[in-house]
Protein backbone atom coordinates (compact mmCIF):
# COMPACT_ATOMS: atom_id res chain seq x y z
CA UNK A 1 0.00 0.00 0.00
CA UNK A 2 1.59 3.61 -1.30
CA UNK A 3 2.22 5.59 1.77
CA UNK A 4 2.22 8.95 1.30
CA UNK A 5 3.85 9.73 4.95
CA UNK A 6 6.82 7.82 4.82
CA UNK A 7 7.81 9.09 1.34
CA UNK A 8 7.50 12.71 3.11
CA UNK A 9 10.19 11.14 5.79
CA UNK A 10 12.36 10.01 3.02
CA UNK A 11 12.88 12.65 1.10
CA UNK A 12 12.69 15.06 4.41
CA UNK A 13 15.45 12.82 5.09
CA UNK A 14 17.47 13.01 1.91
CA UNK A 15 17.15 17.19 1.31
CA UNK A 16 18.44 17.08 5.08
CA UNK A 17 21.66 15.29 4.31
CA UNK A 18 21.83 16.00 0.63
CA UNK A 19 25.52 15.57 0.20
CA UNK A 20 25.86 12.18 2.52
CA UNK A 21 23.10 10.81 0.38
CA UNK A 22 24.74 12.08 -2.98
CA UNK A 23 28.20 10.39 -1.72
CA UNK A 24 26.90 6.97 -0.30
CA UNK A 25 24.88 7.00 -3.72
CA UNK A 26 27.77 7.68 -6.06
CA UNK A 27 29.71 4.04 -4.61
CA UNK A 28 26.49 2.37 -5.67
CA UNK A 29 26.20 3.68 -8.96
CA UNK A 30 30.19 3.62 -9.63
CA UNK A 31 29.55 -0.14 -8.81
CA UNK A 32 26.68 -0.76 -11.34
CA UNK A 33 28.62 0.96 -13.90
CA UNK A 34 31.69 -0.68 -13.57
CA UNK A 35 30.32 -4.32 -13.27
CA UNK A 36 28.08 -3.99 -16.66
CA UNK A 37 31.17 -2.13 -18.38
CA UNK A 38 33.19 -5.35 -17.25
CA UNK A 39 30.19 -7.48 -18.62
CA UNK A 40 30.18 -5.63 -21.53
CA UNK A 41 34.04 -5.87 -22.38
CA UNK A 42 33.50 -9.79 -21.74
CA UNK A 43 30.96 -9.68 -24.21
CA UNK A 44 32.90 -7.63 -26.79
CA UNK A 45 35.84 -10.21 -26.52
CA UNK A 46 33.70 -13.31 -26.75
CA UNK A 47 31.63 -11.53 -29.94
CA UNK A 48 35.87 -10.84 -31.33
CA UNK A 49 36.78 -14.48 -31.00
CA UNK A 50 33.86 -15.93 -32.34
CA UNK A 51 34.44 -13.61 -35.39
CA UNK A 52 37.92 -15.21 -35.58
CA UNK A 53 36.52 -18.53 -35.93
CA UNK A 54 34.09 -17.51 -38.54
CA UNK A 55 36.74 -17.14 -40.92
CA UNK A 56 36.79 -20.84 -41.23
CA UNK A 57 34.39 -23.48 -41.06
CA UNK A 58 33.70 -24.00 -37.33
CA UNK A 59 34.81 -27.66 -36.96
CA UNK A 60 37.79 -27.69 -39.32
CA UNK A 61 40.94 -29.69 -39.09
CA UNK A 62 44.10 -29.19 -40.59
CA UNK A 63 47.21 -31.57 -40.88
CA UNK A 64 50.91 -30.60 -41.96
CA UNK A 65 53.97 -32.05 -41.04
CA UNK A 66 57.60 -31.06 -40.13
CA UNK A 67 60.56 -33.03 -39.06
CA UNK A 68 61.26 -35.68 -36.55
CA UNK A 69 62.41 -34.40 -33.59
CA UNK A 70 63.63 -37.53 -31.92
CA UNK A 71 64.79 -40.76 -33.12
CA UNK A 72 63.00 -44.32 -33.43
CA UNK A 73 63.39 -47.72 -34.66
CA UNK A 74 66.99 -46.40 -35.76
CA UNK A 75 66.30 -43.70 -37.57
CA UNK A 76 68.04 -40.39 -36.95
CA UNK A 77 65.96 -37.08 -35.78
CA UNK A 78 65.44 -34.51 -38.58
CA UNK A 79 63.96 -36.70 -40.98
CA UNK A 80 61.42 -34.14 -43.41
CA UNK A 81 58.07 -35.66 -43.48
CA UNK A 82 55.57 -35.68 -46.51
CA UNK A 83 52.47 -37.03 -46.94
CA UNK A 84 51.46 -38.74 -50.16
CA UNK A 85 47.59 -38.58 -52.03
CA UNK A 86 47.31 -41.86 -50.53
CA UNK A 87 47.30 -40.70 -47.17
CA UNK A 88 44.49 -38.63 -48.37
CA UNK A 89 42.71 -41.41 -50.34
CA UNK A 90 42.99 -43.71 -46.67
CA UNK A 91 41.20 -41.44 -44.90
CA UNK A 92 38.51 -40.22 -47.39
CA UNK A 93 38.19 -43.94 -47.82
CA UNK A 94 38.04 -44.66 -44.21
CA UNK A 95 36.09 -42.17 -42.50
CA UNK A 96 33.86 -41.70 -45.63
CA UNK A 97 30.62 -41.41 -43.47
CA UNK A 98 31.80 -38.94 -41.05
CA UNK A 99 33.62 -36.48 -42.82
CA UNK A 100 31.39 -33.37 -44.61
CA UNK A 101 34.12 -31.89 -46.56
CA UNK A 102 37.64 -32.67 -47.57
CA UNK A 103 40.95 -31.53 -49.46
CA UNK A 104 44.26 -32.11 -49.81
CA UNK A 105 46.50 -29.41 -50.60
CA UNK A 106 49.57 -28.86 -52.49
CA UNK A 107 51.42 -25.37 -52.28
CA UNK A 108 53.56 -24.08 -54.92
CA UNK A 109 56.35 -21.97 -53.64
CA UNK A 110 57.52 -18.48 -54.87
CA UNK A 111 53.96 -18.25 -56.69
CA UNK A 112 54.42 -15.45 -59.31
CA UNK A 113 51.18 -14.93 -60.73
CA UNK A 114 51.33 -12.48 -64.09
CA UNK A 115 48.32 -10.31 -66.25
CA UNK A 116 49.79 -8.60 -69.29
CA UNK A 117 51.95 -6.06 -66.83
CA UNK A 118 50.95 -6.70 -63.56
CA UNK A 119 52.41 -9.10 -61.51
CA UNK A 120 53.13 -10.15 -57.79
CA UNK A 121 53.34 -13.05 -55.87
CA UNK A 122 50.63 -14.67 -53.95
CA UNK A 123 49.82 -18.19 -52.37
CA UNK A 124 49.54 -20.68 -54.84
CA UNK A 125 47.54 -23.68 -53.96
CA UNK A 126 46.41 -26.85 -55.70
CA UNK A 127 43.35 -27.61 -53.76
CA UNK A 128 40.16 -29.98 -54.41
CA UNK A 129 36.30 -28.66 -54.62
CA UNK A 130 35.81 -29.26 -51.17
CA UNK A 131 38.31 -26.76 -50.71
CA UNK A 132 35.89 -23.46 -50.89
CA UNK A 133 33.67 -24.38 -48.35
CA UNK A 134 36.85 -25.20 -45.85
CA UNK A 135 37.61 -21.30 -46.35
CA UNK A 136 34.53 -19.99 -45.86
CA UNK A 137 35.08 -18.48 -49.63
CA UNK A 138 32.18 -17.42 -51.24
CA UNK A 139 32.10 -16.71 -55.15
CA UNK A 140 32.12 -13.33 -56.37
CA UNK A 141 32.22 -13.86 -59.46
CA UNK A 142 32.11 -17.69 -62.02
CA UNK A 143 32.33 -20.95 -60.14
CA UNK A 144 35.05 -22.55 -57.81
CA UNK A 145 36.98 -25.91 -59.27
CA UNK A 146 35.08 -29.17 -59.67
CA UNK A 147 35.55 -32.73 -59.98
CA UNK A 148 35.99 -32.45 -64.13
CA UNK A 149 38.67 -29.94 -63.59
CA UNK A 150 40.05 -31.87 -61.43
CA UNK A 151 39.72 -35.22 -63.30
CA UNK A 152 41.23 -33.83 -66.33
CA UNK A 153 43.81 -31.73 -65.04
CA UNK A 154 42.69 -28.44 -66.37
CA UNK A 155 44.83 -25.61 -66.70
CA UNK A 156 42.36 -23.42 -64.89
CA UNK A 157 42.09 -20.90 -61.88
CA UNK A 158 40.20 -19.18 -58.82
CA UNK A 159 41.81 -15.91 -58.13
CA UNK A 160 41.13 -14.31 -54.47
CA UNK A 161 39.27 -11.15 -55.19
CA UNK A 162 43.03 -8.99 -53.80
CA UNK A 163 44.69 -11.09 -56.86
CA UNK A 164 41.75 -10.04 -59.51
CA UNK A 165 41.95 -6.19 -57.91
CA UNK A 166 45.94 -6.17 -58.20
CA UNK A 167 46.09 -7.77 -61.32
CA UNK A 168 42.77 -6.77 -63.32
CA UNK A 169 43.04 -2.46 -63.40
CA UNK A 170 39.98 -0.55 -63.86
CA UNK A 171 37.44 -3.07 -63.35
CA UNK A 172 38.51 -5.17 -66.30
CA UNK A 173 36.46 -8.72 -66.43
CA UNK A 174 38.80 -11.29 -65.73
CA UNK A 175 36.43 -14.37 -66.51
CA UNK A 176 37.30 -15.99 -69.72
CA UNK A 177 41.22 -14.32 -69.42
CA UNK A 178 44.58 -15.81 -68.79
CA UNK A 179 47.23 -15.48 -66.00
CA UNK A 180 50.55 -16.89 -66.23
CA UNK A 181 51.88 -18.75 -62.73
CA UNK A 182 55.62 -19.28 -62.78
CA UNK A 183 55.08 -18.82 -66.59
CA UNK A 184 52.39 -20.86 -67.66
CA UNK A 185 49.22 -20.51 -68.74
CA UNK A 186 46.10 -20.59 -66.58
CA UNK A 187 42.23 -19.58 -67.43
CA UNK A 188 40.34 -17.70 -64.83
CA UNK A 189 37.15 -19.38 -64.07
CA UNK A 190 36.26 -17.53 -60.83
CA UNK A 191 36.79 -14.91 -58.49
CA UNK A 192 35.96 -15.80 -54.26
CA UNK A 193 35.83 -13.88 -51.37
CA UNK A 194 36.74 -14.51 -48.03
CA UNK A 195 35.90 -13.54 -44.58
CA UNK A 196 39.31 -13.17 -43.43
CA UNK A 197 40.03 -9.95 -45.61
CA UNK A 198 42.86 -9.07 -48.00
CA UNK A 199 45.46 -11.37 -46.12
CA UNK A 200 42.94 -14.69 -47.56
CA UNK A 201 41.91 -12.79 -50.69
CA UNK A 202 45.87 -13.06 -51.52
CA UNK A 203 45.46 -16.69 -52.69
CA UNK A 204 45.39 -18.79 -56.00
CA UNK A 205 43.42 -21.85 -56.23
CA UNK A 206 43.67 -24.38 -59.20
CA UNK A 207 42.96 -28.26 -59.19
CA UNK A 208 45.04 -30.22 -57.29
CA UNK A 209 45.87 -33.02 -59.56
CA UNK A 210 47.03 -30.28 -62.67
CA UNK A 211 49.22 -28.69 -59.64
CA UNK A 212 51.47 -31.69 -58.79
CA UNK A 213 51.71 -32.55 -62.83
CA UNK A 214 52.31 -28.91 -63.90
CA UNK A 215 54.87 -27.95 -61.13
CA UNK A 216 56.61 -31.85 -60.29
CA UNK A 217 54.93 -32.35 -57.45
CA UNK A 218 54.26 -36.14 -57.81
CA UNK A 219 52.04 -37.81 -55.37
CA UNK A 220 53.71 -35.19 -52.54
CA UNK A 221 50.43 -32.82 -50.64
CA UNK A 222 51.23 -30.39 -47.94
CA UNK A 223 48.45 -30.25 -45.82
CA UNK A 224 45.23 -31.99 -45.28
CA UNK A 225 42.06 -30.10 -44.38
CA UNK A 226 38.61 -32.24 -43.17
CA UNK A 227 35.75 -31.24 -41.58
CA UNK A 228 33.03 -33.28 -39.87
CA UNK A 229 29.70 -33.91 -39.89
CA UNK A 230 27.52 -32.24 -37.25
CA UNK A 231 26.55 -33.23 -34.05
CA UNK A 232 23.53 -32.10 -31.68
CA UNK A 233 25.85 -30.16 -29.64
CA UNK A 234 29.28 -28.96 -28.92
CA UNK A 235 30.64 -31.83 -26.45
CA UNK A 236 29.21 -34.49 -29.18
CA UNK A 237 31.70 -33.03 -32.04
CA UNK A 238 34.55 -32.46 -29.73
CA UNK A 239 34.57 -35.70 -28.74
CA UNK A 240 34.38 -36.65 -32.48
CA UNK A 241 37.04 -34.47 -33.66
CA UNK A 242 39.56 -35.37 -30.84
CA UNK A 243 38.62 -39.21 -31.32
CA UNK A 244 39.27 -38.42 -34.96
CA UNK A 245 42.29 -36.54 -34.44
CA UNK A 246 43.80 -39.29 -32.37
CA UNK A 247 43.25 -41.85 -34.88
CA UNK A 248 45.06 -39.61 -37.98
CA UNK A 249 47.88 -38.95 -35.58
CA UNK A 250 48.13 -42.56 -34.82
CA UNK A 251 48.05 -43.68 -38.24
CA UNK A 252 50.06 -41.07 -39.97
CA UNK A 253 52.70 -41.79 -36.84
CA UNK A 254 52.88 -45.21 -37.86
CA UNK A 255 53.13 -45.39 -41.16
CA UNK A 256 56.47 -42.99 -41.34
CA UNK A 257 58.06 -44.43 -38.66
CA UNK A 258 57.79 -41.04 -35.89
CA UNK A 259 57.69 -41.69 -32.56
CA UNK A 260 54.50 -41.51 -30.26
CA UNK A 261 55.93 -38.84 -28.39
CA UNK A 262 57.17 -36.77 -30.98
CA UNK A 263 55.04 -33.60 -31.66
CA UNK A 264 56.88 -31.87 -34.22
CA UNK A 265 56.24 -33.99 -37.12
CA UNK A 266 52.87 -34.29 -37.13
CA UNK A 267 50.65 -31.05 -36.28
CA UNK A 268 47.15 -31.20 -36.10
CA UNK A 269 45.43 -27.97 -35.64
CA UNK A 270 41.69 -28.74 -34.26
CA UNK A 271 39.26 -25.84 -34.49
CA UNK A 272 36.90 -27.24 -31.71
CA UNK A 273 39.84 -27.79 -29.59
CA UNK A 274 40.63 -24.38 -29.78
CA UNK A 275 37.16 -23.00 -29.50
CA UNK A 276 37.10 -24.68 -25.94
CA UNK A 277 39.94 -22.96 -25.06
CA UNK A 278 39.35 -20.09 -25.95
CA UNK A 279 35.73 -20.28 -24.72
CA UNK A 280 36.40 -21.31 -21.42
CA UNK A 281 39.55 -18.77 -20.75
CA UNK A 282 36.19 -15.73 -22.22
CA UNK A 283 34.25 -17.91 -19.30
CA UNK A 284 36.94 -17.19 -16.58
CA UNK A 285 37.65 -13.66 -17.86
CA UNK A 286 33.33 -13.35 -17.60
CA UNK A 287 33.74 -14.76 -13.91
CA UNK A 288 36.42 -12.42 -13.06
CA UNK A 289 34.46 -9.38 -14.56
CA UNK A 290 31.53 -10.34 -12.65
CA UNK A 291 33.89 -10.67 -8.95
CA UNK A 292 35.14 -7.24 -9.48
CA UNK A 293 32.40 -5.55 -10.17
CA UNK A 294 29.84 -7.71 -7.04
CA UNK A 295 33.02 -6.58 -5.10
CA UNK A 296 32.70 -3.17 -6.15
CA UNK A 297 28.97 -3.22 -5.35
CA UNK A 298 29.77 -4.63 -1.84
CA UNK A 299 31.78 -1.53 -1.25
CA UNK A 300 28.82 0.38 -1.99
CA UNK A 301 26.61 -1.40 0.26
CA UNK A 302 29.14 -1.18 3.46
CA UNK A 303 28.79 2.72 2.72
CA UNK A 304 24.70 2.65 2.66
CA UNK A 305 25.23 0.27 5.77
CA UNK A 306 27.06 2.07 7.36
CA UNK A 307 24.92 5.81 6.75
CA UNK A 308 21.93 4.03 7.99
CA UNK A 309 23.52 2.89 11.22
CA UNK A 310 24.42 7.00 10.93
CA UNK A 311 20.75 8.08 10.67
CA UNK A 312 19.14 5.37 12.95
CA UNK A 313 21.77 6.85 15.43
CA UNK A 314 20.51 10.48 14.80
CA UNK A 315 16.69 9.14 14.86
CA UNK A 316 17.19 7.26 18.07
CA UNK A 317 14.61 9.33 20.01
CA UNK A 318 12.14 9.22 17.25
CA UNK A 319 12.58 5.66 16.87
CA UNK A 320 11.90 5.66 20.24
CA UNK A 321 8.72 7.72 20.63
CA UNK A 322 7.21 5.47 18.05
CA UNK A 323 7.37 2.47 19.93
CA UNK A 324 6.37 3.68 22.88
CA UNK A 325 3.35 5.06 21.17
CA UNK A 326 2.72 1.61 20.08
CA UNK A 327 4.57 0.94 16.70
CA UNK A 328 6.11 -2.65 15.87
CA UNK A 329 9.61 -3.69 15.57
CA UNK A 330 8.51 -4.91 11.99
CA UNK A 331 7.21 -0.94 11.12
CA UNK A 332 10.24 0.18 12.62
CA UNK A 333 12.25 -2.36 10.14
CA UNK A 334 10.09 -1.67 7.06
CA UNK A 335 10.81 2.10 8.00
CA UNK A 336 14.44 2.04 7.73
CA UNK A 337 14.53 -0.50 4.85
CA UNK A 338 12.56 1.71 3.00
CA UNK A 339 14.76 4.09 2.72
CA UNK A 340 17.79 2.02 1.91
CA UNK A 341 16.36 0.12 -0.74
CA UNK A 342 15.29 3.49 -2.64
CA UNK A 343 18.23 5.26 -2.31
CA UNK A 344 20.69 2.11 -3.37
CA UNK A 345 18.03 1.44 -6.47
CA UNK A 346 17.82 5.03 -7.79
CA UNK A 347 21.74 5.24 -7.37
CA UNK A 348 22.36 1.57 -9.03
CA UNK A 349 19.68 2.53 -11.94
CA UNK A 350 21.15 5.52 -12.50
CA UNK A 351 24.26 3.44 -12.89
CA UNK A 352 23.11 1.25 -15.25
CA UNK A 353 21.58 3.63 -17.51
CA UNK A 354 25.09 5.45 -18.36
CA UNK A 355 26.80 2.39 -18.61
CA UNK A 356 23.73 1.13 -21.19
CA UNK A 357 24.35 4.66 -22.94
CA UNK A 358 27.50 4.11 -22.99
CA UNK A 359 27.87 0.64 -24.59
CA UNK A 360 24.90 1.82 -26.68
CA UNK A 361 27.10 4.99 -28.37
CA UNK A 362 30.62 3.77 -28.18
CA UNK A 363 30.34 -0.10 -28.19
CA UNK A 364 29.78 -0.44 -31.99
CA UNK A 365 32.59 1.82 -32.97
CA UNK A 366 34.83 -0.04 -31.13
CA UNK A 367 36.36 -2.87 -33.57
CA UNK A 368 39.64 -4.93 -32.74
CA UNK A 369 41.02 -8.27 -33.02
CA UNK A 370 40.01 -9.61 -30.47
CA UNK A 371 37.04 -7.11 -29.10
CA UNK A 372 34.16 -6.82 -31.78
CA UNK A 373 30.81 -4.52 -30.25
CA UNK A 374 30.88 -4.67 -26.27
CA UNK A 375 27.45 -5.08 -24.98
CA UNK A 376 25.11 -6.89 -22.50
CA UNK A 377 22.00 -8.57 -23.27
CA UNK A 378 18.28 -8.22 -21.72
CA UNK A 379 18.54 -10.69 -19.32
CA UNK A 380 22.03 -9.30 -17.45
CA UNK A 381 20.25 -6.03 -17.26
CA UNK A 382 17.51 -7.93 -15.47
CA UNK A 383 19.77 -9.33 -13.35
CA UNK A 384 21.89 -6.51 -12.18
CA UNK A 385 17.99 -4.94 -11.61
CA UNK A 386 17.64 -7.37 -9.04
CA UNK A 387 20.96 -7.14 -7.89
CA UNK A 388 20.46 -3.38 -6.72
CA UNK A 389 17.38 -4.92 -4.66
CA UNK A 390 19.22 -7.15 -3.41
CA UNK A 391 22.03 -4.65 -2.37
CA UNK A 392 19.60 -2.12 -1.09
CA UNK A 393 17.54 -4.66 1.63
CA UNK A 394 21.27 -6.22 2.87
CA UNK A 395 22.48 -2.78 3.34
CA UNK A 396 19.28 -1.41 5.49
CA UNK A 397 18.81 -4.76 6.81
CA UNK A 398 21.18 -4.63 9.64
CA UNK A 399 20.45 -0.77 10.82
CA UNK A 400 17.11 -1.85 10.68
CA UNK A 401 17.41 -4.42 12.32
CA UNK A 402 19.38 -2.24 15.34
CA UNK A 403 17.14 0.20 15.14
CA UNK A 404 13.84 -2.57 15.90
CA UNK A 405 15.85 -3.40 19.02
CA UNK A 406 15.79 0.09 20.46
CA UNK A 407 14.20 0.10 23.75
CA UNK A 408 12.39 3.03 24.19
CA UNK A 409 13.05 3.76 27.75
CA UNK A 410 16.86 3.93 26.81
CA UNK A 411 16.00 5.88 23.40
CA UNK A 412 14.33 8.57 25.44
CA UNK A 413 17.53 8.73 27.40
CA UNK A 414 19.54 9.35 24.49
CA UNK A 415 21.13 12.94 23.97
Amino acid sequence: MFDVERWQEIFEAISKNKLRTFLTGLSVASGIFILVILLGIGEGMRNGISSEFENDAANILFVWTGATSKEYKGLNPGRIITMKNDDYNYVTSKYEDELEYKSSIYRIWNGIVNYNKESGSYRVEGVWPDYQFLENAGMVNGRFINYKDQDNFEKVVVLGNKVKTDLFKNGEDPMGKYVQISNINFKVIGVFSDPGGEREESRVFLPLSTSQRVFNGGNDIRHLSFTLQKEDNFEDALAASEKFSSELETHLKEKYSIAPDDTRAITINNSLENAKRFYDLMNMIKFFFWGVGICTIIAGIVGVSNIMLIIVKERTREIGIRKALGAEPLSIIVMVLHESIFVTTIAGFTGLIFSLALLEFVGPLIETQYISNPSINFSVAITTVFILIIAGAIAGFFPAWKAARIKPIDALRNE
